[in-house]
């Protein structure tokens, strides 16, 4: 039995392209899965000085100004919760959770608790995307063309038990190793590792909470890090795909399972239960 895929975007996030909810759920009803989160993107963060990557969506392309801006638009929470009621309509099989990911949730409180209020969530993630650089805010990806690819790692990791002082209205933290897709193969194969110290401290900040951390599936989730969230006391975990297409619903999520279950962690009673060491 495959677990919840607990972080999944459709159309209704801002950089999904192309996004489908109903495709997501007929995908997640194929594969077995019990229940999706649909967490769509919720961020207020500006990004600086952006270089559209040559693949990206033409729906991220078109949100970027001359000067480099980025400003994510607004969540439609009203049409989200409207597309969510429809699919609950179309698919009585399958168990369809809402949810937001709330980047950078720290810098932004007051904007992210009123979208909160405005409707109904069952699964609110937080994230960390950015990092300031010089004056603005960028992505790992242009830090690391600037910066020590280290110390890019290490002020990632540190900017995350700010993360989980300055905003307690998250159930999981998702991605914590999120710096590692843009590390440079300049500096050769991305170790965990190498900043274990910086991991461990990062991950007791949540485990002190109570809170979950998510193994995203993204890409290969690392062993090590499992480990050491059961290693400084951390109880809960989850699963994410990180989906952007209904192609990547619950991608690796077997191999996930696995890697979970060999650091002591079990499913809970429910199939759509979060999983407990």
């Amino acid at each position: 039995m495959l677990p919840v895929d607990g972080h999944v975007h459709t159309e209704w996030s801002w950089d999904c392209e192309p996004g489908d909810m109903e495709a997501s759920c007929a995908r997640a009803l194929r594969m077995g899965l019990p229940a999706v989160a649909f967490t769509e993107h919720l961020d207020f963060t500006v990004w600086t000085n952006v270089e559209p990557a040559p693949d990206a969506p033409a729906k991220v392309t078109g949100l970027i100004s001359e000067d480099g801006t980025l400003t994510p638009p607004p969540l439609d929470v009203e049409g989200y919760l409207s597309c969510v009621q429809r699919c609950r309509d179309r698919f009585p099989g399958l168990l369809i959770l809402t949810g937001v990911e709330a980047g950078e949730p720290h810098w932004h409180r007051d904007r992210v608790a009123t979208v909160l209020g405005a409707g109904q969530f069952d699964r609110v993630l937080a994230s960390l995307h950015t990092l300031p650089l010089g004056d603005g805010l960028n992505e790992p990806g242009e830090h690391f063309a600037q910066r020590p690819a280290a110390d890019v790692v290490r002020d990632y990791l540190a900017e995350i038990p700010r993360l989980v002082a300055g905003f307690t209205d998250f159930e999981a933290l998702a991605h914590i190793d999120f710096v590692s897709r843009y590390w440079p193969a300049a500096a050769g194969p991305f170790d965990p590792a190498d900043f274990e110290e910086e991991f461990r401290y990062a991950l007791t900040a949540v485990a002190t909470t109570g809170r979950a951390l998510e193994v995203n599936t993204n890409r290969k989730p690392f062993p090590e890090i499992v480990r050491w969230w059961r290693e400084v006391g951390g109880e809960v975990i989850t699963f994410g795909s990180d989906a952007h297409a209904p192609s990547f619903i619950g991608n690796g999520f077997a191999e996930a399972v696995a890697l979970v279950e060999a650091s002591g962690f079990r499913a809970g009673r429910h199939p759509y239960d979060r999983w407990y060491a």
